[in-house]
C-alpha cells in the first residue's frame, strides 16, 4: 500500500515531493535537504527546479536536464515531478510539486498538501500542470 508523505511546512512541498519517489519520510528527506543547504522556508524552492533536482541527484536519481510543457496526462512519463498552481508574485513564478505515477496501468499523483482529504489525487481535472521534470530512474 502506498502512504503518500504529507509534507509538515508550508513550503516544504518539493522536500515531500522528493520523499516521495525516494520512499523516505518527511524528516528524513528534511534532514539530507537540510545538510545540502536546502531549506523549506527558502522560497526559491518555489521557483527554481535546481533544489529538487539536486535532492534526487544526492540519492542517485536521475531527472530530465529540461522542464516538458504539460501536453495531457496520457502523455506523461510513469513517473515525473509535476508543477501545479502555477502563480505570479511580484514579478517571479511559484508552483506547488506534486509526483505523477503510473503503476498498472493506474495513473495517480501524490499530493504532499495537508489540507487535502486524500493524498493519492485522481482529480485530474482540477490540478491543471504546467510542466513536468521526467524521473529517469528509481
Amino acid at each position: 500500500m502506498l502512504k503518500p508523505v504529507i509534507q509538515e511546512e508550508t513550503t516544504g512541498c518539493g522536500i515531500a515531493s522528493t520523499a516521495n519517489i525516494l520512499g523516505k519520510t518527511y524528516a528524513e528527506m528534511k534532514s539530507m535537504a537540510n545538510a545540502m543547504g536546502i531549506y523549506a522556508e527558502d522560497k526559491a524552492l518555489w521557483s527554481d527546479t535546481q533544489y529538487v533536482r539536486t535532492m534526487l541527484s544526492s540519492a542517485g536519481v536521475e531527472t530530465s536536464s529540461e522542464e516538458t510543457p504539460f501536453v495531457s496526462w496520457d502523455a506523461l512519463p510513469d513517473l515525473a515531478l509535476l508543477s501545479i498552481k502555477h502563480h505570479q508574485q511580484e514579478g517571479k513564478n511559484f508552483w506547488h510539486w506534486v509526483v505523477f505515477r503510473r503503476l498498472d496501468g493506474q495513473a495517480f499523483v501524490l499530493d504532499s498538501a495537508s489540507y487535502l482529504p486524500s493524498n493519492i489525487r485522481t482529480d485530474f481535472d482540477d490540478m491543471q500542470p504546467k510542466w513536468f521534470i521526467e524521473v529517469l530512474n528509481t
